[in-house]
C-alpha cells in the first residue's frame, strides 16, 4: 500500500499548500480521499483521473471537497474520456447530502443547479459506520465528532493498514478504529489552546495521544492550519508518542507494510 500526500492544508491553502486531498494505491486501485482546493492540480501529476477507482470524502466542508467541482468538469466535458463515465461511474464514498452539496457548489446558477444530476457520473455510497470494499481493499468506517456529520477511515489491503482521521476532536472511536495500524494520519490543526471553544480539530499533542492508545506504527501529522507553528505541532506530538512522527508535506510517499 502505498500513499501519496496531494494536499495538506488545514481550513485554508497557503503558498503552494493545497488543502486536504491523499492519494491511496493498494491491489491494483487507486482511491483519492478528499478533493480540498488545489487538490485536483496536484492530483493529476501522479493519476489519470479517469484511472480513480474510488473517491473517498470524509465529510463536506470546502477544505476537503472543493475540487470535487473539477473532477465534475473533468468527467463531465473532457472532449476524448476513455470510457463512457455514465456507463462506469465512479464511486463516491461521502456523507448522505453528498450529491445536493456537492452540486450547489458546482452549480453557477439556480438554473444550472436545477438540472444538474452529478449521479450521471459518479455513484454515490452514503457513509454509515460499517465496512466497505473498493475491489480488494477494505474501508472501514467509524463516526467522528466535529462540527457537522464526519467520519474517518481505516484502508486495509494484504495486512498494511493506514487510518485517516479527518475532522475531529479526540474521541475513543478514533482510537478503536486506529488499533494497531501500520500509518495514522491525523488531523493536527494547532499547538494546545487553553480555553479554547471552537473545539474543531486534534491539536499536536492529543494526535500524538490517540497514537499512542491505539499503538499504531507511524503517526504523519496533517491538516495544520498555513498560520499555525508547524514545528510547534510536530514538537508536541512527539511529547505524547515515542514512535516515529512526520509532518505531512504536499508530494510525499509513505510505503505501508
Amino acid at each position: 500500500m502505498q500513499l501519496r500526500v496531494l494536499g495538506c492544508a488545514g481550513s485554508a491553502p497557503g503558498p503552494g499548500l493545497p488543502t486536504s486531498g491523499y492519494l491511496v494505491e493498494a491491489g491494483g486501485v487507486r482511491i483519492v480521499m478528499e478533493l480540498g482546493s488545489g487538490v485536483f492540480g496536484a492530483l493529476m501529476r501522479h493519476c489519470d483521473p479517469f484511472d480513480l477507482d474510488a473517491v473517498l470524502l470524509s465529510h463536506l466542508h470546502l477544505d476537503h471537497c472543493a475540487d470535487f467541482s473539477a473532477l465534475t468538469v473533468h468527467r463531465r466535458h473532457h472532449p476524448a474520456p476513455p470510457y463512457d463515465v455514465t456507463e462506469r461511474r465512479l464511486p463516491v464514498l461521502a456523507p448522505a447530502h453528498a450529491p445536493s452539496r456537492l452540486a450547489a457548489a458546482h452549480a453557477a446558477s439556480r438554473a444550472e443547479l436545477a438540472v444538474l444530476r452529478l449521479e450521471e457520473a459518479f455513484d454515490f455510497v452514503p457513509l454509515a459506520p460499517g465496512s466497505y470494499r473498493v475491489g480488494p481493499v477494505e474501508v472501514e468506517v467509524a463516526a467522528m465528532r466535529h462540527i457537522c456529520e464526519a467520519y474517518a477511515f481505516r484502508l486495509t489491503h494484504g495486512g498494511a493498514s493506514l487510518v485517516f482521521s479527518g475532522d475531529t476532536v479526540p474521541c475513543q472511536e478514533l482510537v478503536d478504529l486506529a488499533r494497531g495500524a501500520d500509518l495514522l494520519l491525523a488531523d493536527s490543526a494547532w499547538r494546545e489552546q487553553a480555553g479554547r471553544a471552537d473545539y474543531l480539530h486534534m491539536s499536536g499533542r492529543e494526535a500524538g495521544a490517540v497514537a499512542a492508545a491505539a499503538g499504531v506504527g507511524r503517526l504523519v501529522l496533517t491538516h495544520v492550519l498555513p498560520w499555525s507553528d508547524r514545528d510547534g505541532v510536530l514538537a508536541d506530538a512527539v511529547t505524547a508518542f515515542d514512535g516515529p512522527v512526520v509532518l505531512a508535506a504536499p508530494g510525499e510517499l509513505y510505503e505501508i507494510g
